[in-house]
C-alpha cells in the first residue's frame, strides 16, 4: 500500500509527503491560492512522463544504445465540465537525432513502456485517450 501526507499550509497550500520528499502544491490567486507550488492534475501529467520516461531510459540502457539526451513531453487537454479531467492525452518522446540510435529500439522500448510496464500509463488509459509520437531534433 501507498500512502502519501497531505498537510494544509493555509489558504490553498498544502505540503504533500511522497516518498520522503516534500512536495508543494497550491492554486492559482484567482481561486484563492498563492501560486506557491504546481497544480495537483498536472503533477498527474509529470508522474506520466517520469514513469515511462524512466522505462524508456532502462530499455535502451539494456539495449546498449548511446543515449545521451532524452526528453518526455505531455500535452493534455481537459474536459470542459465538472469534475474536470484529463481526456486526450498525447506523449512525445524527444531523441537527439545525432545519438545515432536505433530507431527499431527507441520504438520497441516506448512500446514496452506502453503496453507492459508504465503503470501510470495504463491508470491513464483507464479514463482518457492517449496516444504518442516520437520526435528527433
Amino acid at each position: 500500500m501507498n500512502t502519501i501526507d497531505c498537510n494544509w499550509q493555509g489558504d490553498m497550500a498544502f505540503d504533500v509527503q511522497v516518498n520522503n520528499h516534500t512536495i508543494l502544491i497550491d492554486a492559482d490567486e484567482s481561486v484563492g491560492g498563492k501560486d506557491l507550488g504546481p497544480r495537483p492534475k498536472p503533477l498527474m501529467l509529470a508522474a506520466l512522463a517520469g514513469c515511462t520516461g524512466m522505462d524508456v531510459v532502462s530499455i535502451l540502457k539494456k539495449m546498449r544504445e548511446p543515449l545521451s539526451w532524452f526528453n518526455v513531453k505531455v500535452n493534455a487537454e481537459l474536459t470542459d465540465e465538472h469534475p474536470k479531467y484529463y481526456n486526450k492525452v498525447e506523449i512525445v518522446y524527444q531523441f537527439r537525432e545525432s545519438d545515432g540510435l536505433n530507431r527499431d529500439n527507441i520504438t520497441k522500448a516506448i512500446e514496452l513502456s506502453q503496453t507492459k510496464y508504465c503503470g501510470v500509463s495504463a491508470m491513464f488509459k483507464q479514463f482518457a485517450d492517449v496516444s504518442y509520437k516520437v520526435e528527433y531534433l
